[in-house]
């Protein structure tokens, strides 16, 4: 069983930053890949990052590249989304997922396990 609570969600003007946390309750956290997808109202769930279980690898959607930052502390079973010049289309709920042994994927139907989310707001 994965239980996954994401923390670090709020209000923040445009240009500014927040860092996301996802804390795992699992025995083997280094074994699962970790994702962040985000859903804004009336749209799909979207996949914004992920990294592999080794942490070698990570994946950016083309919306947040060069913005967002994805990291995993595998001692503290915590993955991270550093957001900064955020926009007000960044806006959205932000979700954590996992997936064990895993690739990437950028499906939200590829991740077995989910955070209950958090929310993000950008005012303009």
């Amino acid at each position: 069983q994965v239980q996954l609570v994401e923390s670090g969600g709020g209000l923040v003007q445009a240009g500014g930053s927040l860092r996301l946390s996802c804390a795992a309750s699992v025995r083997t956290f280094s074994n699962y890949a970790m994702a962040w997808f985000r859903q804004a109202p009336g749209k799909e769930r979207d996949f914004v990052s992920a990294i592999t279980w080794t942490g070698g690898t990570t994946n950016y959607a083309d919306s947040v590249k060069g913005r967002f930052t994805i990291s995993r502390d595998n001692a503290k079973k915590m993955v991270y989304l550093q957001m900064s010049s955020l926009k007000p289309e960044d806006t959205a709920v932000y979700y954590c997922a996992a997936r064990l042994y895993s690739t990437i994927y950028y499906s939200q139907y590829e991740y077995p396990y989910w955070g209950q989310g958090t929310q993000v707001t950008v005012s303009s």
